[in-house]
């Protein structure tokens, strides 16, 4: 707050009366306006310059409402409430010009600014006019000339912004123009008074009627891409919470366009806002709350109540109460939140005018930001905010210019801060009690800050200098330290360390068990800042062998050296010949992974071998694992002792290693070292080791033999073997007791097949070997060279992998024309012959088989399986669910017939494996024929699809009679449970009862639409009578906790009747039960309130009913009626018939027709379109009866007419002057006529609709047997439905 400022404020309007604050102007100076008329003007020490205009001119000028400094600070205007304005001498407080002729009398000076020319200034009233003043001073007189340059009359502007173009930037090409911003409540404009006027820009602007119109100019950097940097000033306008960017754009061909930027959405409503600089935007809502706004990103950056300043508003002026109030009733409303007075900036300084106080507000420069958080022991945050800065993130950045003297800058400061956070860390904030473990915590929260600024200023000398050092002072500190680095090792963001720091980390990971740790930072390291000898000995100890390789290869760039010495570590363990360790495993994985990617060309564990290595890597890696000795070999050591130990180790995965390695392109070229020979000799060399000598079992030689074959297949005609060997390798693919890798030794005689390594081998006992290990892809691709497709059927079947494919392989043979008849025969024999297993396999696709490839022997497929009923009901059940599927409304008619007998053997076998879906399967399928169905289901006594098929038969009572019996074993079943008082049981009976008794209503209600009184009581009474009498033996006893469960459902069934049965027949029913009739009133009381609020609604329901259609019918006479006696106009102006105009004789008669036809009487009686019918002329339409004549000559003729006396043009056209209105009456043929468009306009009669409704036998409490719904009833029609809606009105 501006103390001294705010208190000679307070102090004026105590003393001498100077009123409240009202306006405000800020530049070099700050000038205030009260509501008495003074204006106080402050310099920058907020001292009191000058105080202008005195009490007597307040009186007669009302309050200041608007002021405005000019731009060297020499001028001020000043507006009242009465509308008159002043000018003012800042430099020697002298009045210079009174203003009251500028604008209409009687309203009050809303707005009042100058412009970048000293001699121009804008003003606006409260009528919402704006005014353009010019200042001139001839022969020592001062003027003011004002021009209108808008009027209110057209919409009140609300607020003006005119572009301050010198005094923000120099030379800019707009400088010469004069640009002005206004706002109305619903558009803003944007025109050029300077050098003419001119409208530039228009925009509609919609918001809340409580809401003012915003606008505020400012110069913005505007970065376009590919192209430079330019300075262009942007308009920001808003109402409501909606605020727009505009950017003003200078054409080189001197036109000037406006660009949207972007809109912004705030989740309150405006009060105001200003520029604070040029990303950033200050908002005020309506809760007098500032937000503080990153214009690029939208992101709030700042809340502050302003509640305590209590902000001036300007409402009273835009109602300009002080000249009566003038003003429109949107304008009144609008500015009943008016603070555009209390608002402004200056030199990226906020300003606030308040009724006791003003208030600056402004952005702290970054260095006082980071310092302000550092003084709050707020490091963190302070480190963050620097590094926003440094990362060019942070927003409303003010102090800080140029890309590198600013990062210059900036890491000085974060290495300051840093420090300071260390220090403090270590010192005052370092727990002082508590243990190790808030020790370790605290340092946890502290190390991986600094390693993260370290790491992103590039400090890394800092980081293990100065740093380390002082975290080294504390043994915990020091822990967490060398901990928290390696993550950063791991994301490779740390790639080197100091020697010393290293030795620090390998022995805190070590002391800790971690070894494995520091293996997977090494790999992620700099070799150059290891030592050497320190990490290789404690690999060697730990078994830290990716290390190991990682070292030797890229330290020394040595890639045989560690391949030599692991191989060495691992052949000790391999002819231990013991069980081999966790770590000797691991080693012997290693190194196949090793040799692998060596021989690939890639680095390990990951990465690529430089490119002028690769060549040299292999060679040495394939010299080393076929060397004959190793160096300093024993006597007795066996020769190729490297490939002995790696297959010796895992035969499979090494053999798996070859194969990869003999895919690069060096073994595909002849005159290499290691090309197409070299694979036949490192072949020879795995059969001498494997074959020739011993040591190996036979799985390990049958690997061998299977990776032989894969390799003969791959590389054909390029590996050899003896035809001995080439044998002993096709007996053990082919051995059945090899139990082991089935898949994969069928796999590689399949590739050797394929491949023609089998040409020499006699398929006779190829398939013999085939068949005896059960290799039937080899079989199949053996039989299919025959054409032996009955053969390759039972391959299929056969192999329990392909057995789902057998059923496309047989659509297959049956559906293609490529094969012969024979061939397809033996297919669909032997299909036949196994069509039980099919069934095995998949029911649904042995039925699609059938139904698409042997439809024609469905008969004799079922008779063959006949044998075995459940194979024939899963066959059935497959045959009919895809005959269901595949059937479509479009191929209907090529839908498989299938016999009904089959249809009801597959109910037969149904009701026999699932009787719990039988009911299901008969409500939705057809075929099947009733009677013999019904026998079925009776057999084998499936109640609820007996029932059903009654129902369906049309024998209610017996469908009633068999499911009253179910329900009452039900029931029985429940009453015995209950004695058991077994909980779990109960629940389960209850539920039972409730799904049969579902049944029973559901068909009582289906029934009871077809039956009389006494059949629906026939049906209704006995389910009642059995649910009353369970009740009575459930109350009184022991069973009385159950009675409330039972009632319910006793409930439910009275429910359901009511819709059926006459509620009186159902209370004396209820009364004569001994349950209730010997009972107190409360137990039936439900019962009967139940009924009356049936009755009620029913009886509501046909009140509204009888109204809707009286007022329906009254409407629809209405519009007939209207429709009627609707004046008819011709459509021409002359006779058809005669061609004269109707106006050219006064005398003679014209009849219009409802077809809009006008004819002469005369004429149209000389056509003979006349007719005598009891002594009344009738006229019918020529044109109408002639064209239907020719189109449909049993169709009526047009029979509404009209009569009119012909006297002027005017004349005819007026229904009033109606020949016909002689006629009080219709006609006949008119009545039958209007008879004929009522009938087809309503339908069917809503009052004998309403009669069928009425005789509802549930009100008529008759007994007899006669149907009161007649079978002519609407009520019996699928097509009825009650229209209740009233028809559109016609407009005359």
């Amino acid at each position: 707050m501006l103390r001294g400022m705010s208190s000679q404020v307070v102090s004026a309007a105590d003393r001498v009366d100077a009123g409240k604050p009202t306006a405000m102007a800020v530049s070099k100076f700050i000038s205030i306006g009260t509501s008495h008329g003074l204006i106080l003007v402050f310099d920058p020490k907020q001292v009191l310059n000058w105080c202008l205009g005195s009490k007597a001119v307040g009186a007669q000028y009302g309050a200041v409402t608007a002021l405005s400094i000019n731009m060297d600070c020499t001028r001020l205007l000043a507006g009242f409430a009465k509308g008159q304005m002043t000018m003012w001498d800042l430099t020697s407080g002298k009045l210079l010009r009174t203003i009251t002729d500028a604008h209409p009398a009687g309203s009050a000076v809303l707005h009042i600014k100058f412009t970048d020319d000293p001699t121009l200034a804008i003003c606006s009233d409260s009528g919402g006019s704006v005014f353009e003043l010019s200042f001139k001073r001839v022969m020592g007189m001062r003027t003011c000339e004002s021009r209108c340059l808008f009027s209110g009359s057209r919409g009140e502007v609300c607020t003006l912004a005119p572009l301050y173009v010198t005094n923000s930037v120099k030379h800019h090409p707009l400088q010469d123009m004069s640009i002005l911003a206004m706002a109305t409540l619903s558009k803003v404009f944007i025109v050029s008074m300077r050098p003419k006027l001119t409208v530039m820009f228009t925009k509609p602007l919609k918001g809340d009627l409580n809401t003012l119109p915003l606008l505020a100019w400012q110069f913005v950097v505007i970065q376009k891409s590919q192209s430079p940097s330019s300075i262009e000033p942007v308009l920001a306008f808003a109402r409501d919470s909606t605020i727009y960017f505009f950017q003003l754009i200078y054409q080189t061909d001197g036109t000037v366009q406006f660009g949207l930027l972007q809109t912004m959405k705030v989740p309150y409503t405006l009060l105001n806002f200003k520029w604070l600089n040029p990303r950033t935007l200050v908002t005020v809502d309506t809760l007098e709350k500032l937000h503080v706004i990153d214009v690029r990103s939208d992101e709030e950056l700042e809340v502050i109540d302003l509640v305590d300043v209590q902000l001036v508003y300007g409402s009273s002026h835009f109602k300009s109460l002080a000249t009566g109030g003038n003003v429109s009733k949107a304008l009144a409303l609008a500015g009943e939140r008016a603070c555009f007075q209390s608002l402004d900036t200056f030199n990226g300084q906020l300003i606030l005018l308040g009724t006791k106080s003003i208030h600056v507000m402004t952005i702290r420069q970054w260095n006082d930001r980071i310092d302000l958080l550092v003084r709050q022991n707020k490091f963190q945050e302070a480190l963050a905010l620097a590094m926003s800065f440094y990362e060019g993130k942070a927003k409303a950045v003010v102090g800080l210019v140029g890309k590198q003297k600013r990062k210059t800058i900036l890491v000085d400061k974060i290495m300051d801060v840093l420090y300071n956070f260390v220090d403090i860390s270590m010192t005052h904030n370092c727990p002082q009690s508590g243990g190790t473990f808030l020790l370790t915590e605290h340092f946890q929260a502290v190390v991986p800050v600094c390693v993260e600024h370290c790491l992103k200023l590039g400090k890394i000398d800092v980081l293990f200098g100065t740093i380390y050092e002082r975290f080294n002072q504390d043994i915990t500190a020091n822990g967490v330290f060398l901990e928290c680095l390696e993550p950063y090792i791991l994301n490779d963001r740390l790639t080197s360390i100091t020697p010393g720091v290293m030795k620090e980390f390998v022995d805190h990971y070590q002391m800790k068990g971690m070894v494995q740790n520091v293996e997977a930072c090494i790999v992620h390291m700099d070799v150059a800042s290891l030592d050497i000898h320190q990490v290789v000995s404690l690999c060697w100890s730990h078994g830290l062998y990716d290390a190991i390789i990682y070292v030797y290869n890229k330290g020394m760039q040595d890639y045989i050296t560690p391949l030599e010495d692991l191989l060495k570590k691992l052949k000790v363990a391999v002819e231990a010949g013991k069980q081999l360790t966790d770590l000797q495993v691991r080693l012997g994985n290693k190194l196949l992974v090793y040799i692998s990617c060596c021989l690939a060309g890639r680095a390990y564990p990951l990465g690529d071998i430089p490119h002028f290595l690769v060549n040299q890597v292999k060679d040495g890696v394939w010299k080393c694992l076929t060397s004959l000795h190793t160096e300093q070999h024993p006597a007795d050591e066996h020769v190729y002792p490297h490939l002995r130990t790696l297959l010796g180790f895992d035969t499979r995965e090494f053999l798996n290693v070859l194969a990869l390695a003999f895919e690069e392109p060096e073994f595909k070229v002849q005159d290499i070292p290691y090309g197409v020979q070299s694979r036949q000799k490192i072949v020879d060399i795995l059969l001498q080791i494997m074959v020739e000598s011993t040591g190996f079992d036979p799985s390990q030689v049958g690997f061998l033999f299977t990776f032989l074959a894969r390799q003969m297949a791959k590389h054909e005609n390029t590996i050899v073997v003896n035809r001995l060997l080439f044998e002993q390798v096709l007996e053990y693919l082919c051995s059945v007791e090899v139990s082991i890798r089935h898949a994969e030794r069928q796999q590689a005689l399949l590739e050797l097949l394929n491949a023609g390594g089998l040409q020499q081998v006699d398929n006779e006992k190829l398939l013999q070997l085939a068949e005896k290990a059960q290799f039937f892809q080899v079989c199949e691709l053996l039989y299919q060279n025959t054409s032996q497709y009955d053969k390759i059927f039972l391959c299929y079947l056969q192999d329990p992998s392909r057995k789902e494919e057998i059923f496309s392989y047989v659509h297959g043979i049956l559906s293609l024309s490529k094969y012969t008849e024979d061939q397809q025969n033996s297919v669909r024999t032997i299909a036949i012959e196994h069509l039980q297993d099919l069934i095995m396999i998949d029911s649904k696709e042995t039925a699609c088989l059938v139904l698409s490839d042997f439809a024609d022997s469905v008969n004799t497929i079922i008779n063959l399986i006949k044998s075995e009923p459940r194979t024939q009901y899963q066959f059935l059940k497959g045959l009919i669910e895809m005959r269901d599927h595949m059937t479509t409304a479009i191929n209907q008619k090529d839908q498989a017939h299938i016999e009904p007998y089959i249809f009801e053997m597959y109910i037969e076998l149904m009701c026999q494996f699932e009787t719990n879906v039988v009911l299901n399967y008969l409500q939705v399928a057809d075929g099947y024929r009733l009677e013999e169905t019904l026998k079925i289901v009776r057999y084998y006594k499936v109640s609820d699809a007996t029932a059903y098929l009654l129902e369906k038969a049309g024998d209610i009572q017996g469908a009633f009679g068999i499911l009253i019996e179910a329900l009452q074993v039900k029931v029985c079943l429940y009453t015995d449970i209950v004695d058991t008082k077994d909980k779990a049981k109960i629940s389960l009976s209850i539920s039972n009862v409730q799904a049969v008794l579902m049944v029973i209503v559901q068909l009582c209600q289906r029934s009871s639409s077809v039956m009389d009184e006494p059949q629906r009581q026939s049906i209704w009474f006995p389910l009642l009578d059995l649910m009353m009498m369970t009740q009575r033996k459930l109350k009184g006893t022991e069973m009385e906790t159950h009675f409330n469960d039972f009632k319910m459902l006793t409930t439910h069934v009275l429910n359901s009747m009511l819709g059926y049965i006459a509620l009186p027949s159902i209370l004396q029913k209820i009364m004569q039960d001994p349950t209730y009739s010997s009972g107190n009133f409360g137990e039936i009381k439900e019962l009967i309130l139940g009924m009356l609020d049936t009755y009620n609604y029913e009886q509501t329901l046909l009140n509204t009913t009888n109204q809707l259609l009286a007022q329906d019918l009254y409407w629809s006479l209405t519009n007939l009626t209207s429709t009627a006696n609707k004046g008819i106009v011709s459509r021409a102006e002359h006779c058809p018939i005669c061609t004269q105009r109707f106006s050219s004789s006064s005398s003679a008669d014209v009849i219009i027709f409802s077809c809009i036809h006008g004819y002469h009487a005369s004429c149209l009686q000389s056509a003979g379109c006349s007719t005598l019918i009891e002594g009344k002329l009738h006229w019918s339409c020529l044109l109408c009866n002639t064209s239907r004549r020719w189109k449909n000559p049993n169709q009526k003729k047009a029979t509404r007419l009209s009569f009119s006396e012909d006297r002027a043009s005017s004349e005819v056209r007026k229904p009033t002057k109606s020949y016909s209105n002689k006629l009080d009456t219709l006609d006949p043929e008119q009545t039958a006529a209007l008879k004929l468009l009522k009938k087809e306009a309503e339908g069917p009669s809503r009052m004998g609709i309403l009669c069928d409704v009425i005789r509802d036998s549930r009100s008529s409490g008759q007994s007899s047997g006669v149907d009161l719904v007649r079978d002519n009833s609407f009520l019996k029609k699928e097509s009825f439905q009650l229209r209740l809606a009233a028809p559109p009105m016609q407009q005359d």
